[in-house]
């Protein structure tokens, strides 16, 4: 299959179906992410127990890359070591901007799917959102928000 149809294909099945989307009971992480150029907003909970992310859950309006990215991401980190996490996130990021090479080893998987997103400039902060409110999560910051391409703003948790 090509890949731009299977990225097709992924996006809008994500989109239909997304996986841990909901409100999470009990969770100890919290953050906000909001993309204001496209009104993106994400509210992903998560349960972190000794450093290992037992549960996740997302919620929020947003365009159908953003949800798919959330859906993958939840799918992704549940059961991995917060260490594992932002590795995870690193090359996320790597990857939709453009930088991260999918032919080298790396731990994406079926994320690599979203490889073409570089392509679509306006669309890659639609794609890192979901992934830079999970490190905003997994640090104890309230809310991330995407500014700048290849930076984002983050606010502390004072609860």
């Amino acid at each position: 299959m090509h890949t731009n149809s299977l990225y097709q294909e992924v996006i809008l099945d994500h989109n239909r179906k997304p996986r841990n989307y909901g409100k999470l009971d009990h969770a100890n992480h919290h953050a906000v992410g909001h993309n204001p150029l496209c009104g993106d907003r994400l509210d992903i909970s998560l349960q972190l127990d000794n450093d290992q992310i037992n549960n996740i859950a997302f919620q929020g309006e947003s365009c159908a890359i953003c949800k798919a990215s959330a859906s993958m991401m939840t799918t992704a980190v549940k059961g991995k070591s917060r260490a594992d996490a932002e590795t995870l996130i690193h090359e996320f990021r790597e990857l939709a901007t453009g930088k991260l090479d999918i032919n080298q080893p790396n731990h994406l998987g079926r994320l690599t799917v979203f490889s073409g997103i570089r392509d679509l400039p306006t669309r890659v902060k639609c794609a890192i959102l979901p992934w830079h409110t999970l490190h905003a999560a997994l640090n104890s910051l309230a809310s991330a928000s995407t500014e700048a391409d290849d930076s984002v703003q983050s606010t502390p948790n004072h609860s």
